[in-house]
């Protein structure tokens, strides 16, 4: 609980700080912060530095609920001569010049309950990498309270046609025990361990607060388990990179440090001790090696750095109907210790559904639970634990709510988005803002083709690819709040332009289904008749999924196709379609495809007009079958559409028997070449194909927009008459840049 809530009587907030204090110092440190004074605190043994030449600008507040502090102290111990940071001032405007900028424990949690540590990285994000890139070092110590919450200027570095960032994540798990991993770092090497690696020890304090439960591009160095894999991390470094014109140019010279550290807080503010004297040796170790390590990074000699791979992600609210729910978690610890996890579900806070799932080794140590016996239209939460004791684990849970009643009078909200980078993105958090029900993802989410230094095949780097996607903390704080489906596109089938001859789509696929939670997975190897359940060898990804009043069907463009040949679904995917089509009773149906229905006019073959004889056919049989409430929805070509009756000819102006609309939405990131796709699709405006588009009631595209960070917010309404389907292009500021409405009479045939 956090005592800033403003519903809190003062007497309980003092409680609550009483009960931190504990928590967080132990017994005899709390009193100490409150006024009393610690025994054993003699003279610490480890000397101070001579003066570096080195300048700190420190942003420190006594933590509100321990009244302790000590990062000043400790680095002017260290030989660092210590301003206070001016936070009106960017890192290279203090009042001296600085070296290292030092955020201490708990700087978001000011005595006023205002974040002048968050408003200051957030003003000053550029600022903030150019110090590091010039050989700065910035130390971020523990904050509180911010679970899910991302350091916001860790960089992004924008490459030719392509995004990749640096993240690390904060949880919502304490740990007392912190251990070496990269034991020969220098900051690490000066810290007494014992056997197992543990340093910090002998300490009255939680060590580590609101550990690091996912980040990329960073190297471990200190985590809250013994071994290697680094998981929860408690200490990252991490440098910046020189790109200039989508090149990579050099390293940076500096580097950044981010910790769940609470190693400053040794004193209070009368200056008495609050650790032992051993402790605050340790806290002075560390803090004397930090300006080696300065004078290194300023002179551009810092250590070499080896990426440590982040092992947890999600979890994530897969496939949701009625009654069910599929969930999805990659717990990131050992399965040969940690193999069987339990989960339970609640409704209104009580406990509905309970179960264990064991972690499949087999899919990159992930674990997937299905629930059954729900009631519809319900909102459940969901937690996912370790069955061993004391497990070094972070908090996995979520929330989603079940499908209206098929049938039943509803208004359905889905998200849609594709063309997605592994970058910090406010548009996830803008789509559950904008209260979706579900979300789509339409693929190239992420762009799994992309290199990536360290992976040990090539398996191993598109799985990192998925695993870094959902750990991205918008997109990770979006997936387990809300169901999510996805089919994919060729960023993340086999790469740009590709088709089903690519002989990495086997790789692909394994890792597509490793790292989703979809009902089914296309069909069963050798069975075409049976749909894909499991997560096992099968072809393709196709699938579906009803939520109330529409019912929306991921069709796989890519694993059956043969631009040569002119086949993209195959038979086995083509039946299944027209089968489930005729079948469904939805009142809006959904024909959602990575790649755009209509020609794109471009040397690129992955358009649905490569493949016009099986689009027709589908028409046609929508027609014949009459088939009703049918839209088409696309992504892709990083450009947002509404394309109208693409096919229609004199001879047959209406394949489908009624407007048969397409949305195209692209792109979620900010790489936007409207030049090559935003033009005109028909030769009968009277301009030539491929001029830059502009309205003209002869062209089938009747809007268009190359914008940046946008997705498709698609509303199914089924309580007014007649019922509508709602799509709307919001972009990640909240403006709607384009609206249309069509009701169910205007999509049924005469």
């Amino acid at each position: 609980m956090d005592d800033s809530s403003p519903t809190l009587s003062d007497g309980v907030r003092a409680e609550i700080s009483r009960r931190r204090a504990v928590q967080l110092l132990g017994v005899g440190a709390a009193a100490v912060a409150a006024g009393g004074a610690m025994t054993g605190t003699a003279a610490a043994e480890v000397p101070p530095n001579s003066p570096s030449g080195l300048v700190a600008a420190v942003l420190e507040y006594a933590d509100r609920w321990t009244n302790a502090v000590g990062l000043r102290r400790l680095l002017e111990h260290a030989g660092f001569t210590v301003i206070d940071l001016d936070l009106t001032k960017a890192p290279t405007a203090q009042a001296q010049a600085v070296d290292l900028i030092a955020f201490g424990s708990f700087t978001n949690d000011s005595t006023d309950y205002t974040d002048p540590y968050g408003t200051y990285v957030k003003a000053h994000t550029e600022s903030l990498r150019a110090f590091v890139r010039g050989g700065g070092v910035v130390l971020d110590l523990a904050k509180s309270d911010k679970p899910g919450v991302g350091v916001p200027y860790l960089p992004i570095w924008k490459w030719d046609y392509n995004s990749t960032a640096m993240f690390a994540v904060r949880t919502d798990a304490d740990f007392t025990k912190v251990y070496r991993v990269a034991a020969t770092h220098p900051l690490v090497s000066v810290l007494p361990a014992d056997a197992s690696g543990q340093v910090f020890t002998g300490r009255s304090v939680t060590a580590s607060w609101e550990s690091i439960g996912a980040w990329k591009e960073m190297r471990v160095l200190l985590a809250c388990a013994p071994g290697t894999s680094g998981f929860p991390a408690a200490l990252l470094e991490g440098r910046d990179q020189v790109v200039s014109e989508g090149k990579w140019v050099r390293d940076g010279k500096g580097r950044y440090l981010v910790s769940s550290l609470t190693v400053d807080k040794c004193y209070n503010t009368a200056g008495a001790a609050t650790q032992s004297a051993a402790a605050i040796d340790d806290s002075r170790r560390f803090f004397n090696a930090l300006t080696g390590y300065v004078q290194a990074a300023k002179a551009g000699s810092a250590p070499a750095l080896t990426v440590t791979p982040s092992l947890q992600a999600g979890p994530l609210v897969g496939h949701v109907s009625e009654t069910t729910a599929r969930l999805w978690v990659r717990p990131g610890l050992d399965p040969g210790t940690y193999g069987t996890w339990k989960w339970e579900v609640k409704a209104s806070g009580t406990v509905v559904k309970t179960g264990t799932a064991d972690v499949s080794t087999a899919n990159d140590n992930t674990l997937l639970v299905d629930v059954s016996g729900l009631q519809a239209n319900t909102a459940y939460t969901f937690a996912i634990t370790s069955t061993v004791a004391n497990a070094p684990s972070v908090p996995m849970e979520g929330s989603f709510r079940t499908a209206p009643v098929a049938g039943a009078a509803a208004r359905v909200t889905l998200g849609v988005g594709s063309c997605a980078h592994n970058v910090p993105n406010s548009l996830w958090t803008r789509a559950k803002d904008e209260g979706c029900d579900g979300f789509v993802m339409l693929g190239d989410t992420p762009y799994a083709d992309m290199g990536l230094s360290g992976a040990a095949d090539e398996l191993d780097r598109i799985r990192r690819h998925q695993r870094d996607f959902l750990a991205v903390p918008e997109v990770a704080n979006m997936v387990r709040s809300m169901p999510v489906w996805a089919t994919w596109d060729d960023h993340d089938f086999a790469g740009n332009d590709t088709d089903g001859r690519a002989s990495q789509k086997f790789n692909y696929r394994k890792a597509f289904v490793d790292y989703r939670a979809n009902a089914n997975f296309g069909h069963v190897t050798g069975n075409p008749t049976q749909l894909l359940t499991g997560r096992g060898t099968g072809e393709g990804v196709y699938t579906s999924f009803r939520r109330g009043p529409i019912e929306v069907f991921l069709i796989d463009p890519r694993w059956f196709s043969n631009a040569s040949t002119g086949v993209c679904m195959e038979p086995v995917q083509s039946q299944w379609l027209k089968e489930s089509l005729k079948a469904s009773s939805a009142t809006f149906k959904v024909l959602a495809s990575g790649m755009v229905w209509y020609d794109k006019i471009h040397s690129e073959k992955d358009d649905w007009n490569t493949y016009k004889n099986e689009k027709l056919q589908l028409l046609d049989f929508i027609r014949t079958q009459r088939i009703s409430g049918c839209v088409l929805l696309s992504g892709d070509i990083h450009v947002s559409r509404a394309v109208k009756n693409f096919d229609s000819t004199a001879a047959d102006p209406l394949p489908a028997g009624y407007d048969m609309w397409e949305y195209v939405v692209s792109p979620v990131h900010d790489w936007t070449i409207g030049t090559t796709f935003d033009v005109t699709t028909s030769a009968s405006t009277g301009l030539p194909q491929g001029t830059r588009w502009t309205p003209n009631p002869a062209d089938p595209v009747k809007w268009s927009k190359d914008e940046p960070y946008t997705f498709l917010k698609l509303v199914a309404d089924t309580t007014v008459t007649p019922a509508t389907l709602t799509a709307q292009w919001i972009n990640r500021g909240g403006t709607v840049l384009h609206t249309q409405t069509r009701t169910i009479t205007e999509l049924t045939r005469p």
